[in-house]
């Protein structure tokens, strides 16, 4: 498998984007910084949406190995609060299609007032996608 995580971030700020969210900070980016650490967690995406805000992280393979270190990092990243009006922050996870089963009933066993605040997106590689037959197989009329 050719594992790019800067495609992962994009496709999950793609996500955050559907649901109204500015980028504030990002991993891999050109233009935006990158976000500072959250407690000992590196973190992928900063976001905002009006005053409240949402951390993104994007679990890859390696991250199902040691289940309890991915745990405790979603539970912590998903308790954070704003510093000056105490909102609590939105933590949106991407995982992959093959990933999603394993990042659901990880994301279940956690207490529910944890889970409350989770959002798990399913990360899809848009060029990996099939086209339809009928869009491969016709002439291009106007170019």
């Amino acid at each position: 498998m050719n594992y790019d995580k800067r495609k992962d971030v994009d496709s999950l700020i793609e996500q955050f984007w559907k649901r109204g969210y500015l980028t504030v900070s990002r991993k891999y980016g050109t233009y935006l910084p990158e976000p500072d650490k959250v407690g000992i967690y590196d973190v992928d995406v900063i976001a905002r949406f009006k005053d409240s805000y949402a951390i993104g992280i994007v679990l890859n393979d390696e991250d199902f190995f040691d289940i309890n270190k991915t745990q405790n990092k979603i539970a912590y990243l998903s308790t954070r609060q704003t510093k000056y009006n105490g909102k609590k922050v939105v933590l949106f996870i991407g995982v992959s299609l093959k990933n999603f089963r394993k990042a659901k009933t990880l994301v279940e066993s956690l207490p529910e007032e944890i889970r409350k605040n989770i959002r798990l997106v399913q990360i899809i590689d848009n060029q990996s996608t099939e086209q339809p037959v009928r869009r491969r197989n016709n002439d291009v009329i106007f170019s």
